[in-house]
């Protein structure tokens, strides 16, 4: 591997790493932000308490996720000057705006008020205590936005000038670059798929506590009593919480993925042609569900193909012409010059399909999740498996157990289906780090060497590594402790009565008058 490999290698472990924990801090902020919604507006006393004990797991869960995130995206951002310094020099009054108003809202809007929130619950007004975690879900959404718009540049240039005298690209109307055809779709599929990833985390949790799990100390006993134990329904309450987001997040995903890759075809058709391998321009092209090609990717040997499909996909119309990779190299070397403008085929071809394929059994498990425990049946009950057109053989109890004890990893398959996707978006956009104006080769470090980036890569993946160890024991920790109530705010005497229940005695206070009561709400 040369220098230019190793980096990008080094970029992608670093991405991907820090991108394990954005999804997640978007989407436990959300879910965060409406269990205590729903747990202000409900009037049952019973169902508000367990409302807000679950409000506070997942608030300490995106505690954990939110601090981990920030910190590998410090590095994240440290990669442009690092590595791809020919790259930011280029491109810095670009990309510099997002970057910084990024970094703003995560370190002083989203920390700020993730603080108030936490440490809040027994010091601020009931409502403005609810505010703050609502500021911080939306944050989180504004601050993927504003990211994803510098990406999208990097798929579709826009809003930029190049000096004529330096030849450095210069931002020429924010509103551009954030109105970028590639960002408006790239930002709802990605928060469908942080949707997934916050989803599965809370199922696995939830289920695991509920099903499999220590039971908590007041549901010690018989199963009876363990069923009608406020924490257990809490855990329940949680686990059914992340299928129903899961299942969302998967249809949603779906959609905008739809929506997205005819926007992708549009601004990069090299990279619809890579997924489908397809190099031969094609009217009505099929999409194969399994192909099996030579070791170069370039000629196929078996495919299982659904006619027509890739045409629609690509376009929204059946009998589309799809262009092939040969007519594109064609076009790009004449339109750019001599050179290789396809990118790594099998990656691309297999990398979209782990990602459809990951993400589809997900939301698949988590619907089966909701199926099983509908109307607050036991799972592992035979009765619980009884489907109307299947046989419940289909789901005998060993089968359900086993599937109850895997559940924990279910967090895995969303991630790595996010991981999958981003695999392809960037790889399959080479050999270009900006499309159409700049190579990678072109924007890395000059003076780098192979061994400071092996050395660095190695680092990176050293700290990963115990980062990652930290928090899973972290979350551990937070899921294996009974659910507890946030702090309570304190009880606040009448103007007219001392501490003692006894009306106020001027003499005795020595004329000294009562302290003023601030209003709790």
């Amino acid at each position: 591997m040369d220098v230019v490999d190793i980096t990008r290698l080094q970029f992608a472990v670093v991405t991907i790493y820090h991108y394990l924990f954005v999804p997640l801090s978007i989407s436990l902020a959300s879910l965060t932000a409406g269990l205590q919604t729903t747990s202000v507006l409900t009037r049952d006393p019973e169902r508000a308490q367990r409302l807000r004990r679950s409000t506070m797991l997942v608030g300490k869960l995106l505690l954990v996720t939110f601090a981990v995130g920030v910190v590998t995206g410090l590095v994240q951002e440290f990669q442009f000057g690092m590595g791809w310094s020919a790259f930011a020099r280029f491109y810095g009054d670009v990309f510099g705006p997002t970057l910084a108003i990024e970094g703003m809202l995560a370190f002083f809007l989203e920390a700020t008020f993730l603080g108030l929130w936490f440490f809040g619950w027994d010091r601020l007004p009931r409502l403005v205590h609810l505010a703050t975690i609502w500021i911080v879900a939306v944050g989180t959404l504004i601050s993927a936005y504003i990211i994803l718009g510098a990406n999208s540049f990097m798929q579709h240039p826009v809003a930029y000038q190049l000096d004529p005298t330096t030849g450095r690209a210069h931002l020429s109307s924010f509103a551009e670059l954030m109105t970028n055809p590639v960002l408006f779709a790239t930002f709802p599929h990605t928060i469908a798929g942080a949707a997934m990833l916050g989803g599965a985390l809370l199922l696995s949790i939830g289920s695991w506590r509920r099903w499999i799990g220590p039971a908590p100390a007041g549901a010690a006993g018989s199963p009876e009593a363990r069923n009608a134990d406020p924490d257990q329904r809490a855990f329940a309450g949680i686990a059914r919480l992340g299928a129903w987001t899961t299942v969302a997040g998967g249809l949603a995903t779906a959609l905008t993925g739809d929506v997205l890759g005819k926007v992708m075809t549009s601004v990069q058709p090299m990279k619809m042609a890579a997924a489908e391998a397809l190099y031969t321009t094609t009217t009505g092209a099929p999409f194969s569900l399994l192909t099996i090609g030579n070791l170069d990717g370039s000629r196929p040997i078996f495919s299982l193909d659904i006619p027509y499909l890739l045409s629609f996909l690509a376009t929204g119309e059946f009998d589309s012409t799809v262009k092939g990779i040969d007519d594109l190299q064609a076009q790009y070397s004449q339109q750019f010059g001599p050179g290789d403008y396809a990118p790594m085929i099998p990656l691309a071809y297999w990398s979209f399909r782990a990602m459809i394929t990951i993400g589809l059994l997900s939301a698949l498990i988590a619907g089966v999740y909701l199926w099983l425990t509908r109307k607050g049946l036991d799972p592992r009950e035979p009765k619980a498996s009884a489907l109307p057109f299947m046989s419940q053989r289909l789901f005998p109890r060993p089968l359900v157990q086993l599937s109850l004890r895997m559940l924990p990893t279910l967090p895995l398959l969303p991630a790595a289906a996010g991981t999958a996707g981003w695999v392809f978006t960037e790889t399959a956009r080479q050999p270009w780090l900006a499309f159409g104006l700049t190579l990678t080769k072109d924007g890395i470090s000059p003076g780098l060497t192979a061994a400071e980036a092996w050395f660095s890569l190695a680092a990176f993946t050293a700290v990963y590594g115990v980062l990652a160890v930290v928090w899973l024991r972290l979350v551990k920790h937070l899921v294996a402790q009974d659910l507890a109530d946030p702090p309570a705010r304190p009880a606040v005497p009448l103007p007219h009565e001392d501490d003692d229940g006894e009306g106020v005695n001027p003499d005795r206070d020595h004329g000294h008058s009562a302290q003023p009561v601030i209003p709790a709400y």
